[in-house]
């Protein structure tokens, strides 16, 4: 069995938190960029089914876990769902600018069917393959200043919280998946998830970049000057797909495990940027 190597003194934390209840978004929320904004709108309507999917795969395998692990779970669960909260609020704001999200949902819903009768323990592995995505993003904003610089406070304090909380249990499914493979040879466990991973990133980027030029439509950039800005934004600066690569492969690796870098310094650091904000009741 591949050991897991998430720190021992690991506290994952549920902040019960809402953001952006009462206040006016702005449309390009995002420091006034179109691109940018459309991107993590795309993203937030992923997030609501996606990750009640997410707490459905890990909580599949929970009978038996151990002791801290159990515990683990349990606050990645209850997490998830105050991230799914924030989402649909998030997503009624993007709505009521007159953005139709129709055909994104449509998308959702296409790739929860096709999880309905694969066996579980693959959408445990789709759901780890998903969680480092996350993780790698959330990282990735957070060292970079200059991501949120210009964001709108509500949004910002809101994706600032989501980073935060995707940090801290970066590892649970992970470490649920090598629970639930414990008996199985090292070749297959990492074959599979190489598999997994390769088919999730394929599907990841095709629709993030297809449901980022669906809404940058609705704003009148269309074509190849949409295209071009879309791929400045992911190549260029911030240049997501460019500096995701490395951490991306990484999942590939064997012997991977996604607390093979400690981020939590990250964590203390982000709070104290929101820590005052004012935020409005439900």
């Amino acid at each position: 069995m591949a050991m897991a190597k998430t720190p021992a003194d690991l506290t994952i934390t549920p902040r019960d938190r809402r953001f952006g209840r009462g206040v006016t978004q702005p449309r390009w929320w995002m420091n006034g960029d179109p691109v940018g904004t459309a991107f993590h709108n795309a993203l937030s309507v992923t997030f609501p089914k996606g990750e009640a999917f997410f707490i459905e795969s890990v909580k599949a395998f929970r009978d038996g876990a151990p002791a801290k692990l159990e515990e683990e779970i349990r606050a990645f669960m209850l997490q998830e769902v105050m991230h799914s909260r924030e989402h649909v609020a998030f997503n009624r704001h993007v709505i009521d600018h007159g953005y139709d999200i129709s055909e994104l949902e449509r998308d959702v819903d296409e790739s929860m069917a096709l999880t309905k009768n694969r066996p579980p323990i693959l959408n445990l592995i789709v759901t780890a393959g998903l969680e480092h995505y996350t993780a790698i993003l959330a990282v990735m904003a957070l060292r970079d200043p200059r991501y949120f610089e210009g964001v709108d406070p509500a949004q910002g304090d809101m994706w600032r919280w989501h980073a935060i909380e995707e940090i801290e249990h970066k590892g649970v499914a992970y470490d649920t998946w090598l629970h639930a493979t414990r008996d199985w040879p090292a070749t297959r466990r990492w074959f599979l998830r190489c598999y997994m991973m390769f088919r999730v990133t394929g599907i990841f980027w095709v629709k993030r970049i297809r449901g980022t030029l669906i809404l940058l439509a609705q704003d009148d950039i269309t074509g190849w000057r949409a295209k071009a800005r879309l791929a400045w934004y992911l190549l260029g600066y911030p240049g997501l797909m460019r500096r995701l690569i490395l951490p991306i492969a990484a999942f590939f690796r064997p012997g991977f495990h996604p607390w093979d870098h400690d981020d939590r310094a990250l964590i203390g650091k982000a709070e104290s940027a929101y820590a005052d904000a004012e935020l409005m009741p439900a």
